[in-house]
C-alpha cells in the first residue's frame, strides 16, 4: 500500500464529523514534526486548527485543507461502513475520501518529499488545517485568519485541496469563488380571523411584492469568469397551521451568491432599500459567509495551469463556480488563492470515493506545484 493511500485510510478511519478532529491533526503533526516542520496547534472553542511551517521569510506558500467531514447519513445505505476505508476495483471508499482527506494526505506526503529534497528551499512552505470547514466555519480558518492578521503573518500563495476536478484529475482549476451572504427576514403584520381581513394585516400578502422584486432583480451581468449574482429564497414560514387564521408574522430565509461587483455591505443596503420602498415592518439578520475572491494572472495561476495540463493531458478549465471554501478567509490577507483537488462527483454522498490512481497522483501534483513556486 502506498504512503498516501495508507495515510488517507488512517484519516478516514477517524470519525472526524464536524467539529471533531478525532486525532487526525495529531497524526499529521507528528509526521511533519519528524520531517522538520514547526508545529503550532490553534484551538478555538471546540475546533482544532493546525499550523505547520518549514523555512523562513517569503514567499510564503500555504496548503489549506480540513480534517472534518460531513455526517455519513444512514450507515445501512452505504455498501460498507463509511468510516472503515475499503478499496474495491481500484477505488477507495469512505467518508472524506474525496472531501478532503485524500487531498490532505497528498499535501502531507508532498511536503515530506519536498523538504527532504530541498531542505534549504527559498521562502516558507506551510500547511493549515481546520476541523470546522463543513460546519459553521466560525472557529476554524476564519478565526485563524484573524489571528494571522493580528500577527502580521504574510501569505503570498494559497493552494486549497478542495475536490475541484470534474471528470479526471486536473481538468479544472478553481481561480476564485463567489461571496455568500445569508439573511433571516422577519415581516410583522397583525394576526386575525380570515373572515375579517380589515381587522388584521397579512404579512404574507404585504411581503410578496417585495420578495418578487428581489427574486427577479438583475444584480449584474457577471464579472470575468464569475456568473451573475443570484438571490435565492430558500425557506418561507408563517401561520399557526390553521386555515382560518391570518398570521401575525412571516419569516423568510434567502441567500445571495455574488461576484466581485459587490460587497456584503453594498448588497445588504440594496436589499434593505427594496424592503423600505414597500413600507414593510421588518427586521433582518444578516450573516456574512465570506467575500468573493479572484486570482488574476500571475505566478500561482501560471504554475497551476502548466502542472495540471501535464496531469490531465490538456489545459484545465479555469473556473470560479461552485459554492465556497475556506480560501475566502485567506484571500483577504493579501494571498492569491487557487483550488486543486480530486474529482468531486461523490462528495457528501453515500459511498463517497476516490480513484486510487488519482489519489496516488496527488502528491506528485502538489509537489510539482510547490517546486515550481519555491525551488
Amino acid at each position: 500500500m502506498s504512503d498516501v493511500l495508507q495515510l488517507t485510510c488512517d484519516l478516514i478511519s477517524r470519525v472526524s464529523v464536524t467539529p471533531e478532529d478525532a486525532g487526525c491533526q495529531k497524526l499529521i503533526a507528528d509526521r511533519l514534526r519528524g520531517a522538520g516542520f514547526k508545529i503550532e496547534s490553534l484551538r478555538f472553542g471546540e475546533v482544532d486548527n493546525l499550523w505547520a511551517t518549514h523555512g523562513s521569510g517569503g514567499p510564503v506558500l500555504v496548503l489549506l485543507g480540513h480534517t472534518d467531514v460531513v455526517p455519513s447519513g444512514p450507515r445501512e445505505a452505504w455498501f460498507t461502513n463509511p468510516f472503515v476505508p475499503e478499496v474495491r476495483d481500484g477505488v477507495l471508499y469512505g467518508r472524506g475520501a474525496a472531501d478532503m482527506k485524500g487531498s490532505v494526505a497528498g499535501f502531507v506526503v508532498a511536503l515530506e518529499r519536498f523538504v527532504a529534497a530541498h531542505p534549504d528551499h527559498k521562502g516558507t512552505v506551510a500547511l493549515l488545517l481546520t476541523s470546522d470547514e463543513e460546519g459553521d466555519a466560525v472557529d476554524g480558518v476564519r478565526r485563524v485568519a484573524d489571528t494571522f492578521r493580528e500577527r502580521g503573518q504574510r501569505i503570498d500563495w494559497c493552494i486549497t485541496g478542495e475536490p475541484s476536478s470534474k471528470a479526471k484529475l486536473g481538468d479544472l482549476l478553481r481561480i476564485g469563488r463567489r461571496g455568500t451572504l445569508s439573511a433571516t427576514l422577519t415581516v410583522r403584520g397583525v394576526q386575525g380571523h380570515v373572515a375579517y381581513p380589515e381587522k388584521a394585516r397579512n404579512p404574507i400578502h404585504q411581503a410578496m411584492p417585495a420578495l418578487s422584486e428581489l427574486a427577479a432583480k438583475c444584480w449584474d451581468d457577471g464579472y470575468e469568469t464569475f456568473p451573475p449574482t443570484s438571490l435565492q429564497i430558500s425557506n418561507i414560514h408563517a401561520g399557526t397551521g390553521a386555515n382560518n387564521v391570518i398570521p401575525g408574522e412571516l419569516q423568510v430565509l434567502f441567500n445571495l451568491r455574488y461576484n466581485p461587483h459587490w460587497s456584503a455591505q453594498k448588497l445588504e443596503a440594496e436589499c434593505e432599500s427594496v424592503l423600505r420602498a414597500h413600507e414593510l415592518e421588518v427586521s433582518i439578520h444578516w450573516h456574512r459567509g465570506g467575500e468573493p475572491f479572484f486570482t488574476p494572472e500571475g505566478p500561482l495561476r501560471s504554475a497551476a495551469r502548466e502542472v495540471l495540463a501535464k496531469f490531465a493531458g490538456e489545459a484545465p478549465e479555469e473556473s470560479t463556480g461552485g459554492g465556497t471554501s475556506d480560501a475566502r478567509f485567506i484571500a483577504p490577507l493579501g494571498a492569491q488563492c487557487i483550488e486543486v483537488g480530486p474529482v468531486n462527483a461523490s462528495i457528501h454522498k453515500v459511498d463517497e470515493h476516490v480513484s486510487v490512481a488519482d489519489l496516488e497522483a496527488l502528491p506528485y501534483l502538489y509537489l510539482a506545484l510547490i517546486e515550481r513556486l519555491l525551488d
